[in-house]
Order: C-alpha cells, then structure tokens, then sequence
C-alpha cells in the first residue's frame, strides 16, 4: 500500500520540485517547477525538508489525501481551509498526521490562486532531464507526466531533513491581494526602438486585467494596444512585435502582436516576440497566485537594487504587496554596444530581467554570418562555464546567457562576456558539423486542415489566412498557384537554427537558398490547437512542432516525431544521451508521402522503430557566402517580387480593416 491515497484530487494537482528542470531551455525543454516558488520552499521549510523537495502544487482548490503511515505536512500559498479527521488546522505550520488519517485541502477563497503541500521526506516521483517537475504538455515528470486523478497513489520520497519542521514567522509569510504590483526591470526590447516613450509610459500607469485564459505557460492581460515605434517587423512578420526568434525570460512581458502575456514556468523558450520589460526573480512567485480578474501594475525598478531572489524574509520584500521604486534605469534595457573582435558586426548587450544577458548580432535582419558567431561565443563561454551559469540558449541572431543572479551580478557577467567576445575570430573561416536529414512530409495534412477549421469555429474565421493557408502563402509570396508552394518546400534545404520553437526540440529553420524563403504572417489572435509535429511556416521560418498546443505558423503539412518521447529507450535516428531529434546546423530536406502512410510512420517512430535517413557534413560560412556572391542578381529580383506581393497583400488587409483592427502579427 503506498504511503499517500489520492481520494480527491482536485481540478489541478502536479508535483514539482525547485528549481525544476535547468539546463535545457536551449532545446526547448522549460524549468516548469512551482509557479509560486516562495510559497513551495516555505511549505518544505515547515516540514524540514530541503527547500527544494518534491510536493505537490494545486490549482483553485486542494486535494482530499488519505494517509497511510504516520506524517508531517504542511499547506502554504493562497488561504484555504485545512482538515484533519474533520478537524481544521492552519496554514504555513508543520501539521501531525496519523496513520489513517484523512487531510481536506479546500478551494481557493477570494485571494490567491495556487497552494501547495509538502510532506516530510518529499514526494517520490519520476525524473526525467535532472527533474521531478511535472511538465503535463510534454507528458512527463512528477506523476506520469500528468495532473493528479482520483484514486492516484504516491510514495515518499524518504529525503534526508534539512531542519527541524518549524512554524513559519509572520514576516517570512507573502502578502497576497486581488491588485498586484510587479518590480519589472526594463528590456530586453524597450523603447525607442521597439516602443513609443508613450507606450512604456502607458505600460507603467495602467492597472492591466488578468484574463481568464491564462495558465502556467503565461497569464494573459487585458490592456490597452500599444502604438508601436515602427510598422513591421521585416522578414521576421508584419506586425511591428515579430522580431526574428530569440530566447525569452520567464517572467517576461511578451507582447504576441498586441496582447500582452506574461510568460510563465512552463512557457516557451524562444519566440519571435518582442518584451519590453521583465518580472524580477525576486517577485515571480506572485505570477503564481495572480487570479482571473485580478489587477496587475507594472513597477519599473533599477536592476541594482533589487530584491534577493534566494532569500525568504524580510529582503526578498514578499510581506509587501506594493513596490516601493524611485524609477527604472534608463537605458532602454541596452547595457552596452561595441563592435566585435574582428570589426564585421555590432554587438548589443540586453538586459533579460535580473537573471539573463541577451546578447545580439548585427541588425535587426536575418544573417547566417550573426548566427555562426552566436555559436562561437557559446562555444567559448561553456569552455569555462563559470559558477553560477545555467543556460546558454541561441537564438536567429541572439544568445541568451542565464545565471544565478544570487552568485554573480549582471555587470560582472556583461564584462566577462565582453571578453569572450575579444577572444573571437572571425567566423568567415567557421565550418561546423551539419547533418543532413531526410524527413518525410504530409502535404497539406487533414491534421493541420482541422487545426485551420477549428480555429475558424472557435477563434475568427474571417482571417486572411483561411480557410487555406497555403493558399495565403502563395499570395503573400507572388506565387503563381499552390503548386509553386510545394515545388518550393520540397526543393528548399532548411539550415536548423534554433530548437525548442515550441518546445521540445522542435527546430526553427530558414532556407540556405534566400529565393526558397517563403515570408507569411502568423496567427493573430494565435491558433488554441496544433498537432503534434505540423509543419509550418511564420516570418522566413519553418518550423515543425514539438507537441500538441497552440501555435501560429501557417501550415504545410505534417511530418513524424522530433521528441523521443520514449527516453532513454533507443528509438531509430534518436542520440540516446537525449530526446531531441535535430541539432543545431543541421539541414532538414523533406520527402513527400501520403497522410495514411504518415501515421504509420509516425506509429513505428513511436514504438522505436522505423527508418531515418541522416548522413553527417559540414556547413561553410565562406562557401555560403560564395554561394550567394554568385547568384546575388537573381536573389534580388526574386526577393523583390515576394515582397512587392507582400506590399499588396497589406494594402488589402488595410483596406479592408485588418490592419486597423491590430489583428496583423
């Protein structure tokens, strides 16, 4: 009999641990762990336990949990009504549990949204990449990967005590309310560049509203539509927030065309969406009990003062619902400008919250040249891998550096990456490994045709984009008919740049040929489901989906699995050090096949079978570049009558409202 029966499991119960899941956002995999982290490391502290121990986070309301053996528990978060045979006891104190006995976690009352409950001696779960933590969109971690049933049972874990279970002080205890304050710190991508000086002045008076579609990826606000200090943004989308892809913050405020969303646990890590300001470490863990309908203000705060993230008292400020702040720092969120070692390129170091450097190439264009020295940089800051660095994720023109903010200072990692960057060559000489591989494509899959009807049901169905989408990506690019979309995909080599577009390892990839680039829109307002591994096209970028969710590409079709879902077991063409499929570099070259014959293949890949067809190369920045020298004439005009196809295509959407309605992304 295990030690904990699950007679009631509510409407949302995962375990997670603390930190979660780190190391793996460069391939899409994200920290997930507790939403609200100072509640869950209180809630262990009340038992004893590491204040990283496995336990349980619930959603709206708690679980009815009947024990086995003898116990320790303790509830924190948003106020609840606790029981023990009937008996009520009180929330952020260690609570004795007998053999036998039945614990009732109610639901949530009028503050708050999320509570958590931790065990003497941690919950027993499954690791998957170093983790405990639950990530119920990729299916694993914690629970078999999902939410907590009805009749569920869980062992304990047996972690050695930290300390003795103790009450927890007053001071140490969150203030909670239906009207947030967050201390944000400005960028990476602010004003004037990005925004108006009005629109981040508009962004710090108005008290934006929680909407009710919000969950552990992001909370999603209700506010007004910025005004934009430019009109597109070029090859990375039409609407004025695309940007080409890079890593993302949690607790960044993504602007996905006009609406605002703050990025959560289990949020993406890259994304084509500018963020003009970030949530400190230190007040993150309000993301996890901001509720439906509650009020949300943006504090702009120096990034010199402030709070500590790693602490529980008095300096992480938590006690307090509103932050007290002279001002932001005035930079734009731009730390600094130089050229690089070898005088080809600008670089430009951001400030991605108080816990990540974005670093940036060039201008605001897409240019293998930029990615090829992102990879050198990352290459030459984990050689030495200092204490205290925890990601590294590359972006289309970007690298994002990720630290403990509670063992190095941003200005101290902006000087050392100033000297990883002087110790650069040029990357005109670069070759890196660069498999090729064949992946078979369902064109214009009935998947991805549902995904299209279902959106027009339940989202618009007046989009631009519908009913067909490779019909709008024949006339985005000039195309004469449909025919000439395929003949394009299937001719083109797509050079993997990025992985983890969303999530899992799923590639973002652009054309080596430029007159293969075929430039869309995305969604706007975004697509509520995409099947597992469709195929789409947003900005110049392809990219294949990781797994089932939202998404806004425009489809082409569908191909077979780019996760190792069934990790570390051998599947065909899978390293079996890891579940992700592609590596940076590679070339993607499709083969066309029929939707019945797809799923069978996508059967076989699944039980670790089938045939993956991948032969190992190299790309070279100067036979690249050679390529291009060569055939400059003819890319030029062709680009030229793709994007006079685009300008018209505007001027349509214009005039017929779309433009004005800000539904343009």
């Amino acid at each position: 009999m295990s030690a904990i029966v699950v007679e009631r499991a509510g409407p949302m119960a995962t375990i997670q641990d603390w930190p979660g899941r780190t190391g793996y956002w460069h391939v899409g995999v994200p920290p997930s762990g507790p939403m609200d982290d100072l509640s869950f490391r209180l809630a262990n502290i009340a038992v004893g336990n590491p204040q990283g121990t496995a336990a349980l986070e619930a959603t709206m309301a708690g679980p009815a949990l009947r024990f086995t053996v003898a116990t320790t528990i303790a509830v924190t978060g948003a106020p609840v009504r606790v029981s023990v045979d009937g008996v009520e006891h009180g929330q952020c104190e260690p609570i004795s549990v007998r053999a036998g006995a039945r614990v009732t976690i109610g639901a949530v009352e009028s503050i708050g949204m999320r509570i958590y409950v931790a065990v003497a001696g941690g919950l027993a779960a499954e690791e998957v990449l170093g983790s405990a933590s639950t990530f119920t969109l990729g299916r694993f971690g914690g629970h078999g990967g999902r939410v907590l049933a009805d009749g569920d049972e869980l062992d304990i874990a047996g972690v050695a005590p930290d300390g003795p279970p103790r009450r927890i002080q007053h001071e140490e205890e969150p203030a909670m309310g239906t009207a947030w304050d967050l201390a944000v710190t400005v960028g990476p991508h602010s004003a004037p560049e990005f925004f108006t000086d009005d629109d981040i002045a508009t962004l710090y008076a108005t008290s934006y509203q929680a909407h009710f579609n919000s969950d552990r990826t992001g909370i999603r606000l209700i506010g007004p539509k910025p005004d934009w200090a430019r009109t597109d943004g070029g090859e990375a989308g039409l609407h004025p927030s695309n940007i080409h892809d890079n890593a993302y913050s949690v607790g960044a405020l993504d602007f996905t065309g006009d609406t605002p969303i703050l990025l959560g646990p289990d949020g993406p890590s890259l994304g084509g969406f500018v963020c003009p300001v970030t949530v400190t470490t230190a007040d993150r863990w309000k993301l996890g009990q901001i509720a439906p309908g509650d009020a949300v203000r943006f504090v702009p705060v120096r990034s010199s003062a402030v709070a500590d993230s790693s602490a529980i008292g008095n300096a992480r400020r938590s006690q307090y619902i509103p932050v007290i702040s002279t001002g932001g720092d005035p930079d734009g969120g731009i730390l600094g400008v130089a050229d690089t070692a070898d005088g080809g390129s600008r670089v430009t170091y951001r400030r991605s919250g108080d816990d990540n450097v974005l670093i940036e190439y060039g201008d605001m264009a897409l240019d293998l040249a930029s990615r090829a020295r992102v990879h050198a940089l990352a290459e030459r800051i984990a050689a030495d891998r200092p204490a205290g660095l925890v990601d590294l994720t590359p972006g289309i023109r970007s690298l994002q550096v990720k630290f403990d903010p509670s063992a190095i200072k941003q200005s101290t990692i902006v000087e050392w990456l100033r000297e990883c960057e002087a110790d650069l060559p040029s990357v005109h000489d670069l070759v890196v490994p660069s498999r090729t591989v064949h992946l078979p494509l369902s064109w214009d899959d009935p998947a991805t045709r549902e995904a299209t009807e279902r959106y027009m049901l339940g989202v618009r169905d007046d989009a631009p984009w519908c009913p067909w989408n490779i019909e709008f990506i024949r006339r985005m690019n000039g195309l004469g008919s449909p025919d000439d979309v395929h003949r394009i995909v299937f001719d083109a080599e797509y050079l993997v740049l990025g992985l983890g577009d969303v999530y899992l390892g799923a590639p973002v990839a652009v054309p080596l040929d430029p007159r293969h680039r075929l430039v869309t829109t995305k969604y706007n307002p975004a697509r509520t489901w995409t099947p597992e591994n469709a195929v789409g096209i947003g900005g110049a970028y392809l990219c294949v989906y990781g797994m089932e969710g939202p998404g806004g590409y425009q489809f082409v079709g569908r191909t077979t699995q780019v996760w190792n879902h069934r990790h570390p077991q051998a599947t065909v063409g899978f390293d079996p050090e890891h579940p992700w499929l592609l590596r940076f570099f590679d070339r993607i070259k499709w083969y066309p096949v029929g939707a019945d014959e797809l799923l069978d293949m996508r059967a076989d890949v699944a039980a670790g079978g089938g045939h993956m067809d991948i032969t190992d190369g190299e790309f070279s920045i100067a036979e690249h570049q050679a390529f291009l020298d060569a055939n400059a004439a003819e890319i030029a005009r062709t680009r030229g009558e793709m994007e006079t196809a685009r300008d018209a295509e505007r001027q349509r959407w214009s005039d017929g409202g779309e433009v004005s309605r800000g539904r343009v992304a």
